[in-house]
């Protein structure tokens, strides 16, 4: 199917024809050239594929979509106004926040003492020129980059809303810039950042080993919470917690055995529950819900 279709295009201004049953096709990437004499009907042709004029008859598809009948700018003076414009860098802003978000906390799970996350790594790789044994997430770090490009033309697109008498042109000169440069990058790094979410390596050994290193300090608040809901006040209940986790990064014990030797916490909580809240598949028990609500929704 062509990207962008015309179908025995008309135009007519009461009794003079300016197109009559024009056609032609045009596929995703490729450049067509419209080449006429003056009053030939070349600015008639593009006025209506831009939605300026409306034909007397024939079709305009882009992607398959008629373009006719499309609402136009309600508000208009000499031009649309540009907060339109503002609202859709805006957004390219936002989406490119989401994709950094996401590439930063991969370089962050990529860090050599960290190593739990890894963006794809080909055969013959080079991660760092002076460092052999390291895998440098470039990927990741170049969308963080990219993003950081596409935000900053979020600024100058609301500067362009305030034009003097709503008519000045000082917005074009920005929009000529920021316009290809913006959507060509988020489009860009989209993509790069759907490679690299495709061949993620997760080092699930090494995950559980750095979370053995705490010897159950990220289990804490799960304890917190259970004393105050035995009736504890929290202050108290902090306190107590609190007490035998620095005890256990002191080297005094393990978390899960100072706590059982706690004679507020031990009362409490008795062994079977406290060894219920060091299950980590608890903790875990609503990631398939999350998952299932944000890669099913319709």
């Amino acid at each position: 199917m062509s990207l962008l279709k015309v179908d025995k295009l008309t135009v007519q201004f009461g009794g003079i024809k300016a197109l009559t049953a024009i056609d032609f096709e045009m596929e995703e990437k490729e450049i067509l050239a419209i080449i006429g004499p003056n009053g030939a009907g070349k600015t008639t042709l593009f006025n209506c594929v831009s939605g300026v004029y409306h034909p007397t008859s024939g079709e305009i598809l882009f992607d398959g979509e008629s373009l006719l009948g499309l609402s136009p700018e309600p508000v208009a003076t000499q031009v649309i106004p540009r907060d339109r414009h503002a609202e859709f860098f805006c957004s390219l802003g936002m989406i490119a926040g989401t994709a950094e978000r996401i590439a930063v906390n991969l370089r962050l799970f990529q860090r050599t003492e960290v190593s739990e996350l890894f963006e794809p790594f080909g055969k013959g790789q080079k991660g760092s020129s002076a460092m052999p044994h390291k895998r440098n997430p470039i990927l990741a770090e170049n969308i963080t980059g990219l993003a950081r490009t596409v935000r900053s033309y979020v600024s100058p697109a609301l500067e362009d809303m305030v034009l003097w008498h709503e008519r000045d042109i000082s917005h074009s000169s920005v929009e000529r810039m920021i316009a290809p440069d913006a959507t060509s990058l988020c489009e860009f790094l989209l993509y790069r950042l759907a490679k690299v979410i495709a061949g993620v390596e997760v080092d699930e050994a090494r995950i559980r080993a750095n979370m053995e290193i705490t010897q159950g300090l990220v289990f804490s608040e799960a304890v917190l919470l259970a004393l105050v809901r035995s009736g504890q006040p929290r202050q108290k209940a902090y306190e107590a917690v609190q007490r035998c986790a620095m005890a256990a990064r002191s080297g005094q014990g393990t978390f899960f055995d100072l706590l059982s030797r706690d004679p507020l916490i031990s009362e409490l909580l008795p062994p079977r529950e406290l060894d219920q809240l060091f299950d980590l598949n608890h903790h875990l028990r609503h990631v398939p819900t999350i998952l299932d609500r944000v890669l099913h929704k319709e």
